[in-house]
């Protein structure tokens, strides 16, 4: 049995390469859950490649570091079944944080799996090793497990209890400090035997050189992911603009979804003003007021119909009230609720934002 070392500077190159695909993986999922299933299936299968690839290269590169007194290698098939398992339990863990509505239950459960697929992925490309066997120790493999857990569930909630850019840098970090001392918790549990003659010659291509295609080629993928992701960028944003704009005339304003326009009806006629200039509809009984510059307008639609014919275009902010979020000028917040502001609607107008919708409010402006 025989203890390992390992070269630092690709200790150092594995860290580097999970932080990258940490930064790339959450930088592409930023407002994923605003986007229709179709795009947000595309954002999720994304960041799977970038975060699940970048967790097995993280471990190759690592393995790569690996320093011991005889020869050994690595099954290609295994290797390559290691980092396949790591992209598909990381795509779980992503569908769970967008397409199941978010909580303490989906965002735990989401970190569960990305630790155990973390551990997983370690013990499938252990086993790849040719020419020596590793042994697992119990209590190494149980520290590795509960260490790849829960430094991965501290990590998504870094990363997604409260979305947004601010929360990129943190959830990279919590993400590289997840991935990176499990694998070593591991390694440290871990014990080599030779199946072979240990003063055997090495391989033509040492492990340095090796390194040098797949660390590369990492950054390389994950910069590919992120540059492609930039696409997105309109539709993540759409309906959700920043807070505490003034809108300008000429610059470009959300279009209404499909032909819907918003009525109005006065007397025994029914008029349509320009989408862009209402600033918010509330519900009056089956039907609702809409404020429009500086008038308020009866419109024949309820308050459900409204919010259904206006998404995305639209944010709903209370059960009787929906905003334009490009023409708010300002927002406060009170205790468990808050208030948003329109400047340039007169009488200056005040609409209330309920609790359970005050997250999605702050998200939109990135508060």
């Amino acid at each position: 049995m025989f203890d390992a070392g390992h070269e630092y500077r690709l200790v150092l190159a594995s860290l580097a390469v999970a932080m990258m695909a940490g930064f790339t993986g959450l930088s592409l999922t930023l407002g994923a859950p605003k986007l229709p299933a179709g795009r947000r299936k595309a954002v999720v299968l994304m960041s799977a490649m970038a975060l699940g690839r970048g967790i097995w290269s993280m471990h190759f590169v690592a393995m790569l570091g690996l320093q011991l007194p005889f020869l050994f290698c690595y099954d290609a098939l295994i290797t390559l079944i290691s980092a396949l398992v790591a992209i598909l339990i990381t795509g779980i863990a992503l569908l769970v944080l967008h397409f199941v509505p978010r909580s303490t239950a989906s965002i735990t459960g989401a970190g569960v799996i990305t630790g155990i697929g973390i551990g997983v992925m370690h013990c499938i490309g252990m086993s790849g090793m040719e020419l020596c066997r590793p042994v697992h120790t119990p209590l190494g493999l149980v520290l590795a497990f509960a260490a790849s857990i829960l430094l991965s569930m501290a990590a998504v909630w870094l990363a997604c209890g409260e979305r947004g850019r601010r929360s990129i840098l943190p959830g990279t970090a919590g993400f590289g400090l997840a991935v990176f001392p499990a694998h070593f918790l591991a390694m440290a549990g871990t014990l080599f035997l030779a199946l072979r003659d240990v003063t055997a010659a090495g391989p033509a291509m040492g492990n340095e050189s090796l390194a040098l295609p797949v660390t590369p080629g990492a950054f390389l993928i994950s910069a590919a992911f992120l540059l492609t992701g930039v696409t997105f960028a309109p539709e993540t944003a759409a309906g959700v603009p920043p807070a505490r704009t003034v809108e300008v005339p000429s610059r470009p304003v959300m279009p209404l979804p499909g032909d819907a326009r918003i009525p109005y009806a006065r007397g025994n006629q029914i008029f349509f003003p320009d989408g862009a200039q209402v600033a918010a509809l509330r519900a009056l009984g089956h039907y609702t007021i809409l404020y429009h510059r500086s008038e308020k307008l009866f419109c024949p639609w309820s308050i459900s119909d409204a919010e259904k014919r206006l998404a995305p275009a639209f944010l709903k902010v209370h059960r009787i009230c929906l905003i334009n979020p490009r023409l708010v000028t300002g927002f406060e917040r009170l205790k468990d609720r808050g208030l948003c502001f329109f400047g340039g609607v007169g009488p200056p107008l005040r609409v209330p934002v309920s609790r359970s919708h005050l997250k999605a409010v702050r998200e939109a402006p990135g508060l």
